[in-house]
């Protein structure tokens, strides 16, 4: 994707009116049969164009998704068994598809993960900052965790056909992305729209979450209170958690808040936070440390019994 991503920077207009689609080699399936779940009406068409630079290389913005998908990265040796759903941030405006999306991917698969790449409706899908109140707002709609919800049951539905444990599903999100996978990590009792298929009544519980330099998660600047609509229970799957503390994007109180509900609630969590490193610096390295933590999250894994190392 990273080459697509210069040719469009150097050998043609900076915005394509098409959907993004993975190379080829990869299963990309809609995750809504026929009409999407309470789809909001828009004008605009999906568009993909080049993003600025993060470590010396130009990453792929995603705008306008209605139509979401799914794409499956399959390991191609030593298949563990264990799956994880990735969720690339954009402040529910954009998504960084490569960034946060197939290049996660390409090092989950070296690992013998599975990866499913969701491409989640964009923009307005997720809470925002209210200038005039000074604080965070949720939408009427969330379908981003409609989205997300939905992918989780497809996956455990077709789990052997992508020969996947059904008990070793997760969610990975960054930025905006890491508020989605606490919202799934907390709200997976019911589904937040009408059943559709087979596939919603499966579970949309993930069974880890790993989420990084999220936003969203505090929503008052005098004192560290969580978000309302994270309701974190004893039920909240195993997290890792990950931020530096100077993003300038999203404080690191974002991290800290979810950290101390999830200790609170018993929830086995992991933290590791950095002095520098900022914001979406995804998985490219730099010569910050925090930008090593693939590594930190495979031994994780490994001691919640996800995979062996």
């Amino acid at each position: 994707m990273l080459t697509i991503g210069v040719a469009v920077m150097l050998c043609g207009p900076s915005t394509q009116a098409a959907p993004w689609q993975p190379s080829p080699g990869h299963t990309q399936l809609p995750i809504w049969p026929a009409a999407v779940s309470d789809a909001q009406p828009s004008t605009a068409t999906e568009t993909m164009e080049a993003g600025g630079l993060v470590a010396g290389k130009p990453y792929l913005e995603v705008e306008h998704v209605s139509r979401p998908t799914m794409t499956i990265y399959s390991p191609k040796a030593n298949n563990t068994g264990a799956a994880v759903v990735v969720f690339p941030g954009g402040g529910y405006k954009t998504l960084a598809i490569d960034l946060e999306g197939t290049e996660v991917c390409d090092w989950l698969t070296s690992r013998g993960i599975t990866c499913v790449l969701l491409k989640y409706r964009v923009p307005d899908s997720g809470p925002h900052w209210d200038p005039q109140c000074m604080c965070h707002t949720n939408p009427k709609s969330p379908v981003a965790l409609h989205d997300a919800q939905r992918a989780l049951g497809i996956l455990r539905l077709r789990a052997a056909e992508w020969h996947i444990d059904p008990h070793k599903i997760g969610v990975l999100g960054f930025s905006a992305g890491g508020h989605l996978a606490a919202a799934i990590s907390t709200q997976f009792a019911q589904r937040a729209y009408p059943a559709v298929d087979a596939a919603d009544k499966q579970s949309c519980r993930p069974d880890f979450a790993v989420v990084l330099y999220p936003g969203h998660l505090w929503i008052d600047e005098d004192k560290l209170e969580l978000n309302p609509e994270v309701p974190v229970s004893k039920q909240t799957p195993p997290t890792f958690l990950l931020q530096a503390e100077d993003d300038d994007v999203d404080h690191i109180n974002h991290s800290l808040v979810y950290y101390m509900a999830l200790n609170k609630a018993g929830v086995p969590v992991e933290m590791h936070l950095y002095a520098q490193g900022g914001h979406a610096f995804g998985l490219r390295p730099t010569r910050f440390p925090i930008t090593r933590w693939p590594v930190l999250v495979e031994t994780w894994l490994a001691t919640i019994g996800m995979i062996t190392k």
